[in-house]
């Protein structure tokens, strides 16, 4: 396996940004759950402070590793067509799904910032972090969502991502970074030998340790 666990995937991939290091304009977002230790590994070699952002996938009812589109804060939706085309999924149903997701990422917004605004990105380097892309599906609608706060440019890293969603990536974000993009991808745990499901208190505690918190907004002067 080329990754031992997220941390050592995330300490390879902090290598291939380098020139992200100790810049004022760069912030690391990670994806929750599983891009939370890569992204603070990155965030901790480049001294970029680090936030959470809240993207949720949307599984096809009967197989919920499927995505067949993903929501993300701003209430952008992504669908992915190829699968609902193929397993026939009505519109009445990504709606159902959706709502459902809608309110586990309220929900985890809430918990990892005690807020459910995205942090302030306008005018930064965004460094978007997961610990891997399968069918591109969350990604995208984090590269959405993010596009809407006019940051300078949106730079999405990954340790893995499958070859064939590698090129629409690229369209998408600015620059796409991803250390290993195999040609027989099935799934992102496939490529770690420990890939243990990341918790809610892991989060909070990741963002808590990387010294800067997550990016809260100042309240207004009365």
């Amino acid at each position: 396996m080329p990754f031992r666990d997220r941390v050592h995937a995330g300490q390879l991939l902090a290598g291939a940004l380098t020139k992200y290091a100790n810049r004022d304009d760069v912030i690391v977002l990670g994806l929750p759950r599983g891009g939370m230790p890569v992204a603070f590994e990155v965030a901790a070699a480049l001294k970029a402070p680090l936030d959470v952002f809240v993207v949720r996938k949307l599984g096809v009812p009967a197989y919920r590793e499927l995505a067949m589109g993903a929501i993300a804060s701003g209430g952008v939706s992504v669908r992915n067509e190829e699968v609902l085309a193929e397993l026939g999924i009505t519109q009445r149903t990504f709606n159902a799904v959706a709502a459902e997701e809608q309110k586990e990422l309220a929900r985890r917004e809430l918990a990892y910032r005690g807020h459910d605004s995205p942090p302030e990105i306008r005018g930064k380097i965004v460094i978007l972090v997961d610990d891997g892309i399968a069918t591109g599906s969350t990604i995208r609608a984090g590269i959405r969502a993010l596009r809407l706060q006019q940051p300078a440019s949106i730079i999405v890293a990954v340790p893995t991502a499958a070859a064939a969603c590698c090129a629409a990536l690229e369209r998408e974000a600015d620059e796409l970074i991803a250390l290993i993009t195999p040609e027989d991808f099935r799934a992102v745990g496939e490529w770690y030998e420990d890939f243990s499901q990341t918790t809610d208190q892991e989060v909070t505690h990741l963002l808590a340790k990387a010294g800067h918190g997550p990016i809260r907004k100042e309240p207004k002067a009365a």
